[in-house]
């Protein structure tokens, strides 16, 4: 008899049990969590590896014993005659699972079995047999329970859940072996004669899974490669035998099994795929919107995998995609049953559906849940639509009522709308134009993750219906304190740009691919006092972001601008910004670390704008940045390079902050505090957004 562990994901342990039992006719079988165990024939091992729908890996137990310390590892793998399990001519890999308080890092477990393996056969034969960490042709598991170290040979080789067929696939194709215990949990596999849908199929292989079960198909019958190919204790001709027993068992089905993609492209990767499974005959595909998709049949069962929205950027377009999808199923679904495999559960919340019964599964190292509902009368009800009516929405109401009478006395088209106004709904919400930039600050550590996701849901299901924007028109970012040249860093590739406007002067904007979107708002007062002071006047815009200073410097009627920042990029972004507002005259780029060229610089100006960061470690700079360490430095430097009577505006936006007045005065600077000058009406709940100072030479 042998020792058999069979395992597969978290959450399919029973459903492996049930399968395993019918397959070897067993009934003393034992699980654990992701795993079943029993004691069986080798005839065993090569039935649940031809037919399991459900394992990963199928692994047979040389030794087990407890562990005190690594010696006793070594010491149990070494009682193994493992001559009697591989040639010395075969290669080997070794896969530690788990951790206890004597073996603490599998690499280290692993190496120590593999030293026990390789000393015995040297001992033995003078040689070593080699390790193939990719493709050996033994591998062995060895399995760490608290005291407890179990090894194991792997028959299967490969994952069970990697079939033969998949050619191609989509984004986060769903495993095999997730998608069968979707169809059993379903309910579809106790009657193959129910239509089968799936609404978003992405590589197919929830159809192409029902198609094998109901033509009785072993998904491993044309597998190529197996872990025990050269096990010496492999019986080729019982294998064989229970092969070609498999194939005669496979039969034609009648089945209606219909699968939609909505991507071209994705839809092409799900038909080849049936073709190389031999189902694609019994499989009808649909290249169609899933949220306008009719079917002419009967009554079944929908089962698919739909996606989660990991992405923020994603989720925005998901929102009403879902909406959009739970009324098209109760129009036109009616009597069907539901299936769905979501991360998201507050996603799925969206169709307005019931749920009948719910299931955790783990997909790989995502905790999904599958969610079954009945279609039925009191389920497909077609609702009016409520008006949203939560904390949020009515905070937001407010604020943009208050906002509306101020909004008529500017000339701008970018503005903030909403800034954390209530605790637990932790964000910052800009618009732009017809867009809205969602600024999700990072949750403290005791709000749990789920609460926090479920308020942003309730963030982003507001917006549209309060804002008139659309949902496709919002952008999602997760603000952190950033450091170093973090904000220099793309977090995106959407490339949402517009052009914008705010008094007098257009700014392009990119909504979607940096953290910030190329214009702090803030300062939109501070640029209108720039330009009001830029006449006739040589201007320096020292850590100058995208030049919008520049740009009112120049609509000021400035005789000259320099911009200087470290980033190539927003140096280009600033000489994009001037040639909008079509500014002529003498505008000077320069890409280079602001501390170490203002305090070699030598020219001077009549008026500087100085914005720092409050943090920076970037390897473009010479030395770190600390503000409120170094500004004194930065404005003794900036003293030099100022004309006499000229000026200075200081800011920056480190809460903390503190200027000492008796320092700067000490340098030569008569002190205004602008900061309250310059807080705009949208920015008034939040006033330390920034500091700023008028800094004017005193002649001292």
């Amino acid at each position: 008899m042998l020792d058999i562990t069979v395992t597969t994901s978290k959450g399919l342990d029973d459903l492996l049990l049930e399968e395993v039992s019918q397959l070897c006719d067993q009934r003393q079988i034992s699980q654990r969590p992701g795993q079943v165990y029993f004691s069986g024939e080798l005839s065993d091992v090569y039935q649940i590896c031809l037919w399991s729908r459900l394992a990963n890996r199928v692994l047979i137990k040389v030794a087990q014993g407890k562990i005190d310390n690594a010696e006793d590892l070594y010491q149990i793998v070494t009682e193994v005659e493992w001559a009697h399990h591989f040639a010395l001519n075969n290669t080997f890999a070794v896969d530690f699972i788990g951790t206890n308080r004597t073996i603490n890092n599998t690499q280290f477990g692993a190496l120590k079995v593999k030293d026990a393996i390789v000393d015995q056969f040297t001992q033995r034969f003078g040689e070593r047999p080699n390790v193939d960490k990719t493709r050996p042709d033994i591998r062995i598991q060895a399995r760490a329970r608290r005291e407890n170290i179990e090894i194991y040979i792997d028959i299967s080789g490969k994952s069970l859940h990697q079939r033969h067929y998949r050619q191609q696939t989509g984004k986060a194709p769903l495993k095999e072996h997730i998608a069968c215990a979707m169809l059993i949990r379903s309910g579809w596999t106790k009657n193959h004669q129910l239509p089968l849908f799936d609404p978003m199929c992405g590589s197919g292989t929830i159809a192409i899974e029902a198609a094998l079960m109901a033509g009785n198909i072993a998904p491993g019958v044309n597998r190529a490669a197996w872990g025990f190919d050269n096990w010496l204790k492999h019986d080729e001709s019982l294998w064989l035998e229970a092969v070609e027993k498999a194939k005669s068992e496979a039969v034609t089905p009648k089945v209606s099994i219909f699968a939609n993609d909505m991507d071209k492209r994705v839809l092409n990767h799900a038909k080849q795929n049936a073709d190389a499974a031999g189902v694609y005959q019994w499989i009808t595909f649909f290249n169609s919107d899933a949220t306008k998709l009719q079917l002419d049949s009967a009554p079944g069962v929908i089962v698919s995998n739909p996606p989660y929205g990991e992405r923020l950027s994603e989720l925005t377009e998901l929102l009403p995609v879902f909406q959009a999808w739970g009324e098209h199923l109760k129009m036109h679904f009616q009597g069907w049953h539901m299936s769905l495999l979501t991360a998201n559960r507050d996603l799925l919340k969206q169709l307005k559906f019931v749920a009948k019964k719910d299931y955790g599964i783990m997909n790989g190292p995502i905790e999904c849940v599958l969610v079954n509902y009945l279609l039925d009368e009191k389920n497909c009800q077609i609702r009016e639509q409520q008006s949203i009516n939560s904390d949020f929405a009515n905070r937001l109401s407010k604020n943009l009522k208050s906002l509306s009478r101020w909004l008529k006395q500017q000339d701008t088209d970018c503005y903030r709308i909403y800034d954390a106004d209530l605790p637990e709904y932790n964000a910052a919400i800009d618009r732009y134009a017809d867009w809205l930039v969602v600024q999700e600050y990072a949750p403290p550590k005791d709000v749990p993750e789920q609460k926090a996701r479920k308020r942003l849901h309730e963030i982003l299901i507001a917006l549209p219906s309060a804002t008139g924007v659309p949902a496709n028109n919002i952008v999602v970012k997760t603000r952190q304190q950033q450091k170093g040249s973090n904000q220099y860093n793309k977090v995106s590739e959407r490339n949402v740009g517009l052009k914008v406007h705010e008094n007098g002067a257009q700014f392009i904007v990119n909504l979607s691919d940096y953290l910030d979107t190329g214009l702090f708002l803030d300062h939109r007062i501070t640029r209108q006092l720039i330009q009001q002071r830029s006449k006739n006047k040589d201007v320096l815009n020292l850590f100058a972001y995208t030049g919008s200073v520049s740009v009112h410097a120049g609509l000021g009627g400035a005789r000259s601008v320099t911009t200087v920042d470290m980033s190539k990029t927003y140096i280009q972004w600033a000489r994009e910004n001037v040639q909008l507002n079509k500014l002529q005259g003498a505008f000077e780029f320069v890409q280079a670390d602001c501390l170490t060229w203002l305090e070699r610089h030598d020219q001077q100006y009549d008026l500087l704008f100085i914005d720092p960061p409050s943090f920076s470690n970037s390897k473009r700079m010479e030395n770190t940045w600390d503000v409120q360490r170094d500004y004194l430095g930065l404005l003794a430097n900036a003293k030099k390079c100022l004309r006499p009577g000229g000026e200075i505006v200081f800011s920056n936006n480190l809460r903390s902050f503190k200027l000492d007045q008796q320092a700067v005065g000490d340098l030569g600077f008569k002190i205004e505090d602008w900061t309250q000058k310059t807080l705009p009406e949208d920015f008034k709940r939040n006033p330390k957004i920034h500091h700023c100072w008028l800094l004017t030479d005193s002649g001292s």
